[in-house]
């Protein structure tokens, strides 16, 4: 398995593409105008506590307030400390998260306290937190005050009274090996071994937890320091973020087109990775470093609401604030045996296809994809299969269920970044983001309607004025002269259509003067 991470660097943005066989299997992308919030850490000053909806609106020093969820609200310390509280989240957070942030232990909080919130918050309340799910759409941030500083080794958890090892690690006497480690060595709070411990020594994987404690001492004393609303911690910037979190055994070539980032990747990497200290690569050549792996390619055809398939069929991504709809269709597919055949090699290559595509997207919340009809049961089986097969190397959590009876596969894929779309791509300012017009007939009838209210009113001498688009006029003129007559002599009076391009094609103005 040849892995590589490809660091693209520009003064306005920062792209990480994470490579496997020389294909994109996922990619990161942060904005110097709107970097990631992600893993911040803050100071909040309550604003308004909302007791029917068990949650609170924080101001934490950004455009739009955070929103804090009763689960994500810290009990106090006796109480957290509890050996009853302490068993109940167990296994609520693993490694494989991919933020590294303990808003998982939200739910599982929430089912050993039920304490409600306007017992926890008070407005004009200051609290300590961390910013778990970037904002998204309309959406303020989400944040928890179940505070978590990933490492390279351990994910430190000062506040939150468990012991966790990834699931990744699967061998049973270095998962025992690893937990008396941290048994021995961890400071008051919890700990998620990550992946990347497996086969340390205990001076490496104490040393990086020495390291967030500290950390978190400096946190500490910085948030008491801080008399406002904001932010005074931040996580790592992206490219040392991707290093720390999924350089492994695995991976080949760090590959850095930016001297000072390369400089900066090797450095860190020296000091806290030295076995992987040959790997970084600084890339110089005449040809962008993404052309030579053909990412743009693969990101415009990301950014598209059709996807085509190698076998001829297509996928339609249509996605909504919450809501990703995913359609698949056989397209230019005609197949060679037979029709159930032709429809379950779709469907297959559509799982495939649908599962790195949300990787790539980013896409998160509820899924739902359209597989086209199997008679079938062991073809929809064998299409369910091969779809949880290929979302399990996703390192966000998604939950799956089997095909129901209109032929739907519905998921859900935890999503703390936003989606590439909304990344790279803004609602469309002529049409509002609808994703269409109304069409030039339907505006000219809104238009007569409009004009025959008037004729409700005596009108005189005046003459009826119409402000529109030249596509309009043009339309009235040359389709719909007929509709035209036939208001003006309900009217009796002529009408005067001016164009005015400034208007927005849906927009017009009707008057008499």
């Amino acid at each position: 398995m040849d892995k590589k991470i490809l660091v693209n660097v520009r003064p306005n943005q920062t792209r990480v593409a994470f490579l496997n066989n020389e294909r994109l299997i996922d990619l990161q992308i942060d904005q110097s105008t709107s970097p990631t919030l992600v893993g911040g850490i803050y100071k909040g000053k309550v604003e308004r506590v909302l007791p029917g909806m068990q949650a609170a609106f924080v101001d934490i020093g950004l455009e739009r307030s955070a929103f804090l969820y009763v689960g994500d609200v810290l009990q106090n310390l006796e109480e957290t400390n509890s050996k009853a509280f302490s068993e109940k989240i167990s296994n609520t957070f693993s490694e494989d998260d991919e933020s590294g942030i303990a808003l998982k232990l939200s739910t599982s909080a929430e089912q050993a306290h039920k304490t409600p919130i306007q017992d926890l918050l008070k407005e004009g309340q200051m609290i300590l937190c961390q910013v778990a799910k970037d904002p998204l759409g309309t959406k303020g941030a989400r944040i928890t005050t179940h505070i978590s500083l990933p490492g390279r080794t351990v994910v430190f958890m000062p506040n939150i009274p468990h012991l966790g090892i990834s699931k990744k690690i699967d061998d049973e006497k270095e998962r025992a090996r690893l937990k008396g480690i941290i048994e021995k060595g961890s400071p008051r709070g919890g700990v998620i071994v990550r992946t990347a411990a497996e086969g340390l020594s205990k001076e490496q994987i104490i040393e990086d937890l020495g390291y967030l404690d500290r950390l978190w001492k400096d946190v500490s004393k910085n948030y008491t320091k801080r008399k406002t609303p904001g932010c005074f911690y931040r996580d790592l910037d992206l490219e040392l973020r991707a290093v720390r979190d999924n350089l492994t055994e695995e991976v080949t070539s760090i590959v850095v087109d930016d001297r000072k980032t390369y400089k900066k990747i090797t450095a860190f990497i020296n000091q806290f990775m030295p076995k992987f200290k040959n790997l970084t690569k600084f890339y110089n050549k005449p040809q962008p470093l993404f052309d030579v792996y053909s990412i743009d390619l693969e990101i415009t055809r990301s950014l598209g609401r059709k996807i085509w398939l190698k076998s001829g069929g297509y996928l339609v991504f249509d996605e909504a604030e919450a809501l990703v709809v995913i359609d698949v269709n056989t397209g230019r597919y005609v197949g060679k045996k037979d029709i159930d055949e032709t429809i379950l090699q779709t469907n297959l290559e559509a799982a495939q296809e649908i599962a790195h595509q949300l990787r790539i997207r980013n896409c998160g919340g509820i899924i739902i994809v359209d597989f086209i009809d199997m008679e079938k049961e062991a073809h929809k089986e064998q299409v369910v299969k091969l779809f949880s097969d290929e979302l399990s190397l996703d390192r966000s959590k998604t939950k799956i269920t089997d095909i129901s009876e209109l032929g739907l596969v519905e998921m859900t894929r935890k999503r703390i970044r936003p989606s590439l779309v909304s990344t790279l791509t803004k609602p469309c300012t002529y049409c509002d983001g609808k994703g269409y017009i109304k069409r030039r007939m339907t505006v000219a009838n809104e238009i007569f309607r409009a004009l025959e209210r008037e004729a409700e009113r005596p009108v005189g001498n005046r003459k009826a004025y119409v402000e529109c688009h030249s596509d309009i006029a043009d339309w009235i003129y040359e389709e719909d002269a007929a509709t035209l007559d036939f208001i003006e002599a309900r009217l009796e009076s002529p009408v005067v259509i001016k164009v005015n391009q400034k208007l927005h094609i849906e927009e017009f103005v009707v008057s008499l003067k």
